[in-house]
């Protein structure tokens, strides 16, 4: 059975989500091999978690050089095992820096990549992947015509399923980096998230729209967000109008989410927003407007005001709760 290659991400040992829905997707193409390229130590604490979703093979590339540059190092390794390896496969996180690391790794190795696939599969020896288009409207399936296949999976576009593995680690050195060819990291700034999970990690997300009204009337999402444990998301609408931060979009031009209860107040439901959250096991919609196509993809509507609903569910979650 032909190894697959999965680019393990990981921030702080701890492992994402999507990584495991990668391992998960890598199965239906052949046996997956996590490829973890991090500083050193970081495979001992991951290794554990990743055997749990199947992951046969750990390639082990740890190096200070990896924090202080800009995907150069990601690229180099998985560059030299499709040489080593011959894999059937690539499968990368959908990320900004996911789908930069896959186009270059496609431009070095001569092969072909596809991207933003939602499943994946083997037919006649080759590997499929299935994408959703014009704002899921419509699923189509694709191949690559030559070299190793490169595939970015979208978060949340795979249902990650626990699997036993082996996780035989093997050592792989990282190629020293040619400075000038590079982008070096001269300084970070953490970003301030708060106690709220990460929106592409979360279980439940909580998201407000241009309804919402303004910024200062957000802190209605955010006390449901916090009741329920949940992540805080907006609409383009919302962002663009100023009422959140522009990290918290959710859509086709933000964040993909797939958690297990969505709840959308204020949204009108566009085509564009449809299409970052529509996989989401449990809808929930709020909206004065009983014709918002929300409704189209709700498991569950309610037609009124958001500002006299979301309240009363929150104070309802707290009781429960308590």
């Amino acid at each position: 059975m032909s190894e697959v290659l999965v680019l393990v991400d990981e921030v702080d040992g701890e492992v994402k989500k999507v990584t495991f829905e990668l391992l998960t997707a890598a199965r239906e193409l052949g046996e997956p091999s996590a490829v973890v390229v991090a500083a050193p130590g970081t495979a001992a604490k991951v290794k554990e978690s990743l055997a749990g979703y199947g992951a046969a093979k750990v390639y082990v590339a740890e190096s200070d050089d990896v924090a202080g540059y800009l995907v150069t190092p990601k690229v180099d390794v998985l560059a030299a095992l499709v040489g080593s390896a011959s894999p059937a496969a690539v499968l990368i996180a959908a990320t900004a820096e996911g789908k930069e690391i896959a186009g270059r790794l496609a431009v070095r190795t001569d092969s072909g990549v596809l991207i933003e696939a939602v499943g994946v599969e083997s037919a006649g020896g080759e590997v499929v992947a299935a994408q959703s288009i014009f704002g899921g409207a419509f699923t189509v399936k694709s191949k690559a015509t030559r070299g190793t296949p490169i595939v970015t999976v979208r978060p949340g576009g795979v249902d990650a399923v626990q699997a036993q593995g082996a996780a035989a680690e093997e050592t792989v050195e990282v190629p020293a980096v040619d400075a000038a060819r590079a982008t070096k990291v001269t300084g970070r700034e953490p970003i301030v998230g708060g106690d709220r999970p990460e929106l592409t990690e979360a279980s439940i997300v909580v998201s407000g729209g241009r309804g919402v009204g303004s910024s200062e009337k957000f802190d209605v999402v955010e006390k449901l967000a916090d009741a329920l444990g949940a992540a805080v998301g907006a609409s383009r609408a919302a962002v663009d109008s100023g009422y959140y931060p522009a990290q918290f979009q959710v859509g086709q031009t933000g964040k993909t989410v797939s958690p297990q209860l969505y709840v959308a107040l204020g949204i009108s439901g566009a085509i564009q927003h449809r299409a970052g959250m529509q996989t989401s096991k449990t809808i929930i919609a709020v909206n004065k407007d009983a014709e918002a196509p929300i409704f189209e993809i709700a498991d569950f509507g309610v037609v009124g005001d958001l500002f006299t609903v979301a309240p009363q569910l929150t104070d309802e979650v707290g009781k429960r709760k308590g």
